[in-house]
């Protein structure tokens, strides 16, 4: 399979970082992982799949269905991150669209992912393509309130259950609409990741390590990176870079001269704590509404233990006045305000932690009456996220290849990943570092084999020395 051995250096161990290193380690090639942080996938949070889009309206149906294919395959490489419960979706009465103009959409990804299992029927992760999505009208749900919580629900009609019993039906627009979105475990996805890169011989990963700096070779066919790591300053010829540094990815252009066109966003998302629930299993809620508005889009995601994880998408919550900004003329980097920086790389100070949370709580509240009773449970998950061009509704990218034997990887939602390296492994074969043919694989046998014991403590370790509850380390079927 590997033609010639080349050395490959990647900058950033976020999702996109990780995941290459582990691919293009697992094919065998020699791989360098810079990380700056002591450990991987510390970028900006996630918890949702978006096995369809349904999340965005405002996206087209062709993005739609990219990704889903991107999160089957996602599911596939990745089989320990998911969280194996629904997605409600719910439109308040207050919005001005309504649940029948998403019906179409629906079908047709319904469609896509019966074609996709009949391709290849280890696709079939989301479950069975006719129960892709459920709908409830107003009598079902009144039904369902007077039926008792299940502890460990199996069914639709299960997961229902305390949705029915504390939405406010007065509020919402039926039918509501479950759909087989799972969520996503950040923890679990940066603790599977380096148990399964540890047992790679052929990559080399370096972590609590800075680039400084990034030239081409003399003769043009490689890169000399300097980096720095503890007080000492070094320096390292590799064949081909790849740019996985996140929001920070226009530095590494601006190192290399290479054309350049990108937003960054600052985002987070908010851990309360309903004591009232510890024990009961929710679905993730999705409350549809205008993105920037008062009534922002609201997104109510479960972990055990009572924990909820908050997003508002309102400029007092989770979007933010002046977060989101353009590079220049003089620089592929976007800069943000100072604030975001030492959010970033400092903290947050308690008074905001607490103001945005509660504002969080109050938003969820209009339509969970009984969720006013929440907590601050936690600081906020957080970070800035690198959007490629112009256009801030974009939620499909991957990678792009500006310069010769350099791939910028620019990925908005981490299912996006295996498409990108698909583009980065197709672009190996052609420079003669992996031969042809290459089976397109998904299911690689060591991260099968990881230990579940092993993943939680890893998991539970990680959000321990970051400073977040244990439980954000678990699945819904996890214990706390």
């Amino acid at each position: 399979m590997i033609n010639k051995k080349a050395k490959i250096a990647i900058v950033g161990g976020g999702v996109a970082g990780s995941s290459i290193a582990l691919y293009l380690g697992q094919l065998g090639l020699n791989v360098t992982l810079f990380e700056k942080e002591p450990s991987l996938v510390c970028g900006p949070p996630f918890c949702h799949l978006h096995a369809g889009g349904n999340l965005y309206r405002e996206i087209s149906d062709k993005q739609c269905i990219t990704l889903l294919k991107q999160s089957i395959d996602f599911l596939r490489f990745y089989p320990f991150v998911v969280d194996y419960r629904p997605t409600i979706i719910v439109l308040p009465t207050s919005d001005s669209g309504t649940p029948d103009a998403l019906l179409p959409r629906l079908e047709l990804l319904k469609g896509e992912y019966e074609a996709f299992i009949t391709a290849d029927p280890n696709n079939k992760v989301l479950g069975e393509s006719a129960d892709y999505y459920t709908l409830y009208n107003r009598e079902q749900i009144e039904l369902l309130k007077q039926q008792p919580v299940v502890s460990k629900p199996q069914t639709c009609d299960e997961w229902m259950i305390p949705v029915a019993k504390n939405i406010d039906l007065d509020k919402v627009q039926f039918p509501l609409i479950m759909v087989q979105e799972y969520g996503l475990n950040l923890f679990r996805l940066a603790a599977g990741a380096s148990l399964a890169l540890e047992q790679l011989d052929s990559v080399i990963l370096r972590t609590k390590t800075i680039v400084s700096n990034i030239q081409e070779e003399c003769n043009a066919d490689g890169w000399r990176v300097t980096y720095i790591k503890g007080n000492q300053t070094h320096q390292e010829n590799f064949d081909y870079l790849i740019n996985a540094a996140g929001f920070r990815t226009g530095k590494i252009d601006d190192m290399l001269g290479a054309p350049c066109k990108r937003m960054v966003e600052f985002k987070a998302a908010y851990v309360s704590k309903w004591e009232k629930y510890d024990d009961t299993l929710f679905p993730e809620i999705i409350f549809h509404g205008e993105r920037g508005t008062p009534q922002g889009m609201g997104q109510f995601t479960p972990y055990p233990g009572g924990y909820f994880q908050l997003h508002g998408m309102t400029k007092e919550i989770t979007l933010y006045e002046d977060g989101l900004v353009s590079n220049t003329a003089l620089s592929c980097q976007p800069q943000l305000g100072q604030n975001f920086i030492e959010k970033i790389e400092k903290s947050w100070t308690q008074e905001e932690t607490n103001q945005r949370t509660k504002s969080a709580i109050k938003h969820i509240s209009q339509f969970i009456p009984d969720f006013s009773h929440a907590q601050v449970g936690a600081k906020p998950l957080f970070g800035a996220q690198q959007i490629p061009g112009d256009d801030p509704t974009l939620r499909v990218a991957e990678v792009s290849f500006p310069v010769k034997r350099y791939a910028r990887c620019e990925i908005v939602k981490v299912s996006s990943v295996i498409d990108m390296i698909d583009a980065i492994v197709g672009q190996l074969i052609e420079l003669g570092y992996l031969t042809r043919p290459v089976q397109r694989q998904r299911d690689f046998s060591n991260m099968k084999s990881l230990k579940e014991s092993d993943i939680k403590q890893y998991a539970q370790s990680l959000s321990k020395a970051r400073d977040y509850p244990l439980s954000l380390a678990n699945r819904n079927m996890d214990t706390p």
